[in-house]
């Protein structure tokens, strides 16, 4: 993918999972929600599979394990195997090794998926400031990880000892609601040092690299519901990307997504990777895809035509991007959305 400004998705005439050797997926919010499969999930990943894609399953959550990530999944009926799940786990215990000596002590402030992500690296996971650690790690330790946790991570810190953090998506999702996420748990950290961690989690470099180390894929397609984590880490890793809109965004902010939110590809779930992706072209001073026509008006994106919804959240986004440039778009598109039920 280039990184010239995308400035409309982009059509295709071959089917992703033949386009693309490899697709990283996003879990919560493309695959399941809530712990249950998303409409269309299972059987259009086991048609993908079955045509010959690899499928890895890329997750920023560092609390559990590839083995229970990959036993989750195949519960659902989606066969997975612990090699297929990449964490940011592992993305920063990779970094952290690459800093300190073999066989080096690290504080940890998270969960099981930590420790067992250290000691694939050869490190060897402590729990006190006072056991000399070589460095500090944090990552997602669930809603019961104990105040004291911070502190002892402070201490550390303080004291000029090297600060990792597998994350800092700020909220998650959960079945009751947004909770805090292991962002806002190195927010504390922060507050408490002034000092800033080595971040290894989408959407930043060198989780898209661990991605591509396990899964040795030469074509990948990235797959995911986020344009600041997914999207953003498909844009710095400079590879394709597919957004389904199964989990976070929405029509109104795929619009106004800046230069690195912006997807190669746009589709309602997986079953998009099933198929080709239809051509956005110019046309009447604006830009058509399937059955309708957009263009800018003086203060909002009109929409003109029928058919599919999707087909007008194309020509919408191409709009709302030439518009923007390397920018925002200032249009409103809420009435256009509104007659697309988006």
């Amino acid at each position: 993918m280039s990184r010239s400004v995308r400035t409309r998705p982009e059509g295709s005439g071959q089917a992703l999972s033949e386009a693309y050797d490899t697709a990283l997926l996003d879990l919560d919010g493309v695959v399941y929600a809530g712990g249950n499969a998303i409409a269309h999930a299972v059987e259009s990943l086991a048609t993908a599979r079955e045509g010959g894609m690899r499928l890895a399953y890329v997750t920023n959550n560092a609390l559990r394990t590839p083995d229970t990530v990959a036993g989750h999944l195949t519960e659902l009926g989606i066969p997975t195997g612990a090699e297929d799940v990449i964490t940011s786990a592992q993305a920063v215990a990779r970094l952290i090794s690459e800093q300190v000596p073999q066989s080096a002590r690290v504080l940890v402030i998270g969960g099981e998926g930590l420790r067992v992500a250290l000691r694939e690296r050869g490190l060897v996971p402590v729990e006190s400031a006072d056991d000399d650690p070589a460095a500090v790690v944090q990552g997602f330790g669930g809603p019961d990880l104990p105040w004291g946790r911070f502190a002892e991570a402070s201490y550390a810190v303080a004291r000029g000892v090297p600060w990792f953090a597998s994350n800092t998506d700020l909220t998650i999702p959960s079945g009751r609601g947004i909770a805090p996420g292991n962002g806002a748990a190195v927010e504390v950290v922060r507050i408490a040092t002034g000092a800033e961690p080595q971040v290894a989690g989408k959407p930043l470099p060198p989780m898209h690299r661990e991605t591509i180390l396990r899964t040795g894929a030469r074509r990948p397609l990235v797959v995911g519901d986020r344009l600041d984590t997914d999207i953003e880490g498909a844009f710095n890793g400079e590879v394709d990307s597919l957004l389904v809109l199964t989990g976070v965004t929405d029509g109104a902010q795929l619009l106004a997504a800046p230069p690195q939110h912006r997807p190669t590809y746009v589709d309602a779930d997986l079953r998009g990777m099933l198929g080709g992706q239809p051509d956005v072209v110019e046309a009447g001073g604006g830009f058509r895809c399937g059955g309708w026509t957009a263009t800018a008006g003086t203060d909002r994106l009109e929409l003109d035509g029928e058919g599919e919804a999707l087909d007008g959240l194309r020509a919408l986004c191409a709009v709302a991007w030439t518009a923007a440039g390397e920018g925002v778009c200032e249009l409103d598109g809420g009435k256009a959305l509104a007659r697309l039920g988006l």
